[in-house]
């Protein structure tokens, strides 16, 4: 079942409003925005590394805001245990029964910030979660509900005390992106509204944690051409034998890339996916999941350059008309 133009112009809709919404407290940053939305609807988790006071958690706020569901945030400390992400189980004496106490991950959107101070016992409570969908305390499985997202925050300069995600961990993030400085007329704007200290507490919901699932159901049914998905594969391979790079793109970052460009191409109206979308969302996708070796570190190769030239090196499909089957 391929998705209908009447659906796909209802997701683009609702694509539309929640990022308009989102722009009231993050201004100048609709690319942004919709990739956050995008890793939402295509049911994955969002990296935002970034530079001190440039709107990461204020990015992660307005979204949950948005969205008419529950949501925590968790500051991440270096004496922050694992059982105070998922939660503990604790003896009820009057009752003479063991009870489950639910931590802050058992939220429809839970934002991690400064992910890279906590330990990596604590860091890797999230692994589970993440992938499954689930947590297991003492032996016993809890659901998270559903929808579920982690945004995730790093500094990437103040190195000192954190600890760096393992490349196990990274992957588990669908999308890997920052919000950058402000443009001058956003700036500007900014400042003239500087009475407001909160603008992300303005935002009023616009849509249901039910919406998001529905969208993800139709995001499901857009449809992707042999031809891209051979140009997804080809990525794939060419980024394993690139220069400078140690780890290239795995099988579980392939279907990340169909997962997104679907999404993608559903907010955008379309019911099928066309190349564009692929080399437009290359490097969310693709910059964490990229591994490149010690000599590039030290010659100052970054992980964009690389996938600039990867992306440059393998053509893309033409003479195609890439429409829904």
């Amino acid at each position: 079942m391929s998705l209908s133009h009447a659906d796909a112009t209802w997701f683009a809709e609702q694509v539309e409003s929640m990022t308009a919404n989102i722009e009231k407290a993050v201004l100048g940053k609709r690319h942004v925005v919709r990739l956050a939305l995008t890793c939402m609807i295509s049911g994955g988790h969002l990296l935002l590394e970034d530079f001190p006071g440039t709107g990461k958690t204020m990015l992660a706020r307005a979204l949950a805001n948005t969205i008419e569901s529950s949501h925590a945030r968790i500051q991440f400390t270096p004496d922050l245990l694992p059982s105070d992400v998922t939660g503990v189980t604790v003896y009820d004496q009057h009752r003479g029964t063991f009870e489950f106490h639910r931590g802050p991950i058992f939220h429809h959107l839970v934002l991690a910030d400064e992910i890279n101070r906590a330990s990596p016992k604590t860091q890797s409570a999230l692994l589970e979660v993440m992938e499954e969908g689930h947590v297991t305390v003492d032996g016993v499985t809890h659901a998270v509900p559903i929808p579920f997202m982690v945004i995730a925050t790093q500094n990437p300069i103040e190195q000192a005390g954190t600890y760096r995600l393992p490349e196990a961990q990274l992957d588990r993030f669908l999308m890997k992106t920052s919000v950058g400085y402000p443009d001058a007329a956003s700036t500007e704007e900014l400042l003239m509204d500087s009475a407001v200290r909160d603008r992300a507490s303005l935002i009023r919901p616009v849509t249901t944690g039910a919406t998001i699932s529905r969208l993800a159901e139709l995001a499901d049914t857009v449809y992707v051409d042999r031809a891209v998905v051979r140009y997804v594969r080809e990525i794939a391979e060419a980024s394993r034998d690139a220069e400078h790079v140690k780890l290239g793109l795995s099988a579980r970052g392939c279907l990340a890339f169909i997962r997104v460009a679907k999404t993608w191409a559903a907010a955008a109206g379309r019911g099928h996916v066309i190349p564009h979308d692929i080399k437009l969302l290359a490097e969310p996708v693709l910059c964490h999941r990229v591994l490149l070796g010690a000599e590039a570190a030290f010659s100052g190769i970054s992980v964009a350059e690389v996938v600039d030239e990867l992306m440059g090196s393998v053509r893309p499909p033409e003479d195609r008309s890439f429409v829904s089957a």
